[in-house]
């Protein structure tokens, strides 16, 4: 199966990519993304992987290689930016309002609605969610510790934070 992707350069452009997958990621026997040099470093290390099938990359792998080099995960943080540090199946870690930890995203529940529509961010790469975006509410981990600290309304829904409250 053929898988696309998109890339852009420093300019600012995107190109579109059709490539068929040469890389097995999750170490089943099946390729499941394409090598590329995404970091620079001239050593086809790096991959963009579709784990879930659709033929769309939404895992990039960094430095995969037997080097020195710690492997690094990332997911589209819903933005089209590789920047929510994940583990290898594509997970970032984040506490739900009731404070219990889990795995999932970056698409997750959790205002608990029962639809999986609320966005996670993980805007310091340590594979634990900052921010979390769900309708007109942001939750905000403010000190680091993986708790939710700030949640933030808009409660006139023009894109902008209303009123903001400790949590």
């Amino acid at each position: 199966m053929r898988m696309e992707y998109c890339l852009g350069d420093a300019e600012g452009s995107t190109t579109m990519w059709t490539a068929e997958p040469d890389v097995d990621t999750d170490a089943d026997g099946v390729f499941d993304a394409v090598g590329l040099d995404l970091d620079g470093d001239g050593r086809i290390d790096d991959a963009l992987a579709d784990h879930d099938g659709d033929g769309l990359a939404e895992l990039a792998a960094r430095d995969l290689d037997d080097d020195d080099v710690t492997e690094a995960f990332f997911s589209d943080d819903g933005s089209g930016t590789w920047m929510l540090s994940v583990d290898r199946t594509g997970q970032v870690r984040w506490f739900g309002l009731d404070g219990v930890e889990q795995t999932g995203g970056p698409i997750v529940d959790l205002d608990a609605d029962g639809q999986a529509d609320d966005r996670l961010v993980d805007s310091d790469g340590d594979g634990l969610a900052d921010r979390a975006f769900s309708g007109d509410t942001a939750h905000v981990d403010t000190d680091r510790d993986g708790r939710w600290d700030v949640r933030l309304s808009d409660g006139d829904a023009d894109g902008r934070a209303d009123s903001a409250a400790e949590m």
